[in-house]
């Protein structure tokens, strides 16, 4: 029968058995030939060439099987089978079948070409004397058979081939089916391409190649990239990954049994890694640009032609959606392009992954950098100190926001939105995230992700093969740590890692008051604005100093933001957000000059901030958005700041839009007729402060409080809290034992450690430092909603506090000899910054304890602009018998030359 019209092009095989258990047997003189493919691999159809015998090809011993051995080539096999290779691979034969086995097997006569005109394969082979005539059983009658013999005795005539002298052995190939050490065997190459042969193709990324001259037989993974494949389950059955089998063909179709080079790159777990040549092409680059493949990360690094090839070759095949690709969807696809890409300004940098930055259209927006990681440190380190601060106590972590913060701040980047990671839940060993935009930021033509991992300061994320959510430059971050870790860079140096020691004496009073004398006198220091809490409080760190205090900016009265207050929340004041808002933007992560001036009673800094030539103070106020404070008076800076404030009155711009200008008389009229309001209640002054600030209880609620905690201690007597069960947090209300063994209420302002926990009683005013076995939680039944905190800080008003500490200890000590747990009057006199200030009377004799102390000496009279607190005042300076403490710098030491005590 005759056959139509093939082409051969994959391996030429003899005896290519499925049945019995895959053994592959090769030879001279067989072929497969396949069609046209339509729609899919084509099917395959093995002839063997009749009447003629080639020697048999080297064999490897089966695997598992002890008892069997390798089997080396017949002389002249490989031979045979190349002059076949070479002759017919990618050529069109056409061919007969004369004989069809019960097995199936098929025996006949191939011409190369479109008919039998063309050249006779077995002619070919016996003529050059590499395969021998099958003499036994020939009949006179068939003329291809004597034809072949007539043709095997001119070879044996002329010794072509096996009829040579020395039998062949010379032609017997020593293959070697394994490399010893293939790691040196590939350094030795140096990325050199070697020729080979494509023997087998396992499936589309994965190929059995003949290296010469060595005859190595090996199997080589190409680099980079990885096809669908066909696995083999547990009961022995295989199952097919989709268009693993066109995958496979079109490798196959392509490179099988071709002369190629190879450029073998790597071996890593014994897999030899390479890239195969082709003058038509690179089957790698191919595989991908027609959706047969996709790029794997962890061998793209040792690809030589390129990373970013293969990257464009995925992303095309991605683009038409063809064949693996068909049902992709872009991490993007739901975004705009002006959602995708745009310029913003860097606003903050809130770690070493993240930033804020503002878009053109005013809004801030949150962009994570793709694809990194940030140093981190593990959690129960983290855990074991409730102090634990990661920008500091982390390593590298400081240096990783110092490089983003020098590099994007204030500055214009472009960002290229790489995906949107969903929110997550949290998990048993993961924390909860919300959604996050991560994207791709570049200034200047670099990279920022690419710079912060190539100086070892992150780490890049690993993913799964298929999660297509990352950086659209993943393979340059890869390079980057790669070579951050070959030179030992920040995250991958041996060497110590650095420690940054940094004092946090925000609200540590006693420690400010150390820092406070060293800053006034350093004049203009330098200083980071780390944080802003509303438009005029910020917390700044200091590099020489190596600290972190909280700044109030001096002469200006800022509106306040909405916070959490022991009553409740306090409402934000108009356009406080606004002014948080300009501070951010102006300062926010920038290094600035500070002048330190004074210190408040919580341990918060005042004074000026100054930042490039400007004063933060100023500017707040020319942007209406703070008003001057009396306090300015005595600075350098007052004239300008009332300038300001006027040039904003007159416009009625943001907190002056509803300011109304009133005349003269009318307010001249109004404060003749407005008096001071006396009105004295009874209080029981419980504590006196260092800063002669007081605390003190309204008798009239005395009896509740009194059966309030006699009511508590009973409960507590009946149902004793279980010692150590209490974990105190910063702000919790919950009780506390005294020193006299009673259980009281109390606030907890601080905690150091389980052994050092700050708490204030609030309805007492004292403060203590105990151990968290002395605490026990509040039950609600005693909380400040059933009765609010008692005790109620006030001020003196009228009098200076003075600035000497000894002075000030002598008249501390004199008030709490007065008036400490005593009974007194009380009247409220005008409010202050923190609290009340207030007149306060003997309970007996009614004298005032404020005149008294004037009268003494111990303190300055602090003169008062309102017309009706100036009769009080006249009547503290004697009529002006004491205006000496009113002027100049009088020391207290000068008292004694006047006859007052000390």
């Amino acid at each position: 029968m005759h056959g139509q019209c093939k082409t051969i092009t994959t391996p030429l095989l003899l005896a290519y058995y499925v049945e019995g258990g895959s053994q592959i047997v090769l030879s001279g003189c067989a072929i497969i030939v396949r069609g046209q493919p339509r729609g899919g691999p084509p099917p395959e159809r093995q002839i063997n060439l009749s009447n003629i015998r080639a020697g048999a090809m080297a064999r490897r011993a089966a695997q598992g099987q002890p008892d069997t051995k390798d089997t080396p080539d017949e002389p002249w096999a490989f031979q045979a089978r190349e002059f076949l290779r070479k002759k017919l691979i990618g050529k069109e034969v056409c061919f007969t079948v004369e004989i069809k086995t019960a097995l199936g097997r098929e025996y006949g006569i191939v011409y190369l070409g479109r008919d039998t005109t063309g050249e006779n394969i077995a002619d070919s082979l016996v003529n050059e004397g590499l395969a021998t005539v099958r003499r036994e059983g020939i009949r006179g009658n068939n003329p291809d058979q004597a034809r072949l013999c007539d043709l095997e005795d001119q070879s044996k005539a002329s010794k072509k081939g096996l009829w040579s002298e020395g039998g062949g052995t010379h032609t017997i190939r020593d293959v070697k089916y394994t490399i010893e050490n293939p790691r040196n065997y590939i350094d030795s190459l140096h990325q050199k391409p070697i020729n080979a042969i494509i023997e087998h193709v396992r499936d589309g990324s994965v190929v059995r190649a003949l290296l010469l001259p060595d005859h190595y037989l090996v199997t080589v993974m190409l680099s980079g990239v990885k096809c669908p494949t066909f696995k083999r389950e547990a009961d022995g059955t295989e199952s097919t990954e989709a268009f693993a089998a066109e995958a496979k063909f079109f490798t196959e179709s392509r490179l099988l049994q071709r002369d190629v080079q190879i450029i073998l790159e790597s071996c890593p777990n014994q897999i030899i890694l390479g890239s195969i040549l082709h003058p038509n092409g690179n089957i790698t680059e191919l595989l991908l640009k027609e959706g047969f493949a996709r790029c794997v990360d962890w061998s793209m690094a040792v690809y030589t032609q390129g990373a970013e090839k293969l990257r464009a070759g995925e992303r095309s095949a991605k683009e038409r959606k063809v064949r693996i690709w068909k049902d992709y969807v872009a991490p993007t696809a739901n975004l705009d392009l002006k959602d995708r890409q745009f310029v913003a300004k860097v606003m903050q940098v809130v770690n070493a992954d993240a930033m804020v930055v503002k878009l053109n259209s005013g809004e801030l927006k949150t962009i994570h950098l793709s694809s990194i990681r940030p140093p981190r440190i593990e959690g129960e380190n983290k855990d074991k100190d409730k102090r634990f601060r990661p920008l500091y106590d982390i390593p590298y972590m400081f240096e990783a926001r110092e490089f983003l913060r020098k590099k994007l701040i204030g500055k214009k980047v472009n960002v290229t939105v790489d995906y949107i990671r969903a929110a997550t839940g949290p998990g048993e060993s993961t924390p909860a995230f919300s959604e996050r935009t991560c994207a791709t930021v570049t200034i200047g033509g670099i990279n920022i992700a690419e710079a912060l991992i190539s100086k070892g300061l992150a780490t890049i994320i690993r993913y799964r093969q298929d999660d297509d959510q990352r950086s659209s430059h993943y393979d340059e971050l890869l390079a980057a740590e790669a070579r951050a870790i070959k030179n030992g860079k920040g995250l991958h140096s041996k060497k110590e890692v650095p420690i940054h020691r940094v004092a946090d004496i925000s609200g540590e009073t006693q420690k400010a008051k150390q820092f406070l004398p060293f800053l006034q006198r350093a004049g203009r220091s330098e200083a980071v604005v780390e944080y802003v809490f509303s438009g005029s409080r910020l917390k700044l760190y200091m590099p020489k100093e190596t600290c972190l205090i909280t700044f109030l900016l001096a002469g200006i009265e800022c509106p306040r933001s909405s916070r959490n207050m022991p009553g409740g929340v306090q409402v934000a004041e108009p356009f406080s957000d606004e002014a948080m808002l300009f501070t951010k933007e102006l300062v926010l992560q920038r290094e600035v000059e500070v002048e330190v001036e004074s210190m408040d009673k919580a341990g918060n800094f005042i004074g000026w901030l100054h930042i490039e030539g400007g004063n933060l103070s100023v500017a707040l106020v020319e942007n209406a958005l703070s008003k001057v404070h009396f306090t300015a008076e005595r600075s350098a800076y007052y004239k300008t700041l009332t300038s300001a404030e006027d040039a904003c009155r007159e416009r009625k711009e943001k907190i002056w839009a509803n300011y109304e200008e009133k005349p003269v008389e009318e307010v001249v009229y109004v404060t003749e007729e407005k008096e001071r309001a006396a009105n004295y209640r009874a209080v029981y002054v419980t504590e006196i402060c260092d800063t002669l600030h007081f605390y003190s209880q309204d008798v009239e609620t005395g009896a509740q409080l009194e059966n309030l905690m006699e009511t508590m201690r009973a409960e507590i007597a009946a149902q004793p809290p279980v010692e150590g069960s209490y974990a105190p947090r910063r702000g919790d209300i919950c009780l506390a034992t005294f020193a006299d063994g009673e259980w009281y209420r109390a606030r907890v302002e601080k905690v150091e450690s389980p052994s050092r926990v700050h708490v204030f009683y609030i309805d007492y005013g004292n403060r203590e430092v105990v151990s968290s076995t002395r605490l026990a939680a509040m039950p609600p039944a005693f909380g400040t909603r059933t009765l609010p905190a008692q005790a109620t800080e006030h001020a003196f008003a009228y009098i200076q506090v003075p600035q000497d500490e000894d002075v000030r200890a002598d008249v501390v000590d004199c008030i709490v000899r007065d008036i400490q747990n005593t009974q007194c009057l009380m009247n409220v006199e005008y409010s202050g910054a923190t609290c009340p200030h207030v007149t306060i009377q003997f309970g007996d004799t009614k004298d005032d304890v404020g005149l008294n102390l004037v009268k003494e000496g111990l303190v300055m009279v602090d003169v008062r602009k309102e017309k009706h607190l100036q009769k009080i005042v006249s009547e503290e300076t004697g009529g002006g018998g004491l205006n000496i403490w009113r002027y100049g710098d009088f020391r207290a030491d000068d008292a004694v030359e006047f006859g007052y005590r000390r």
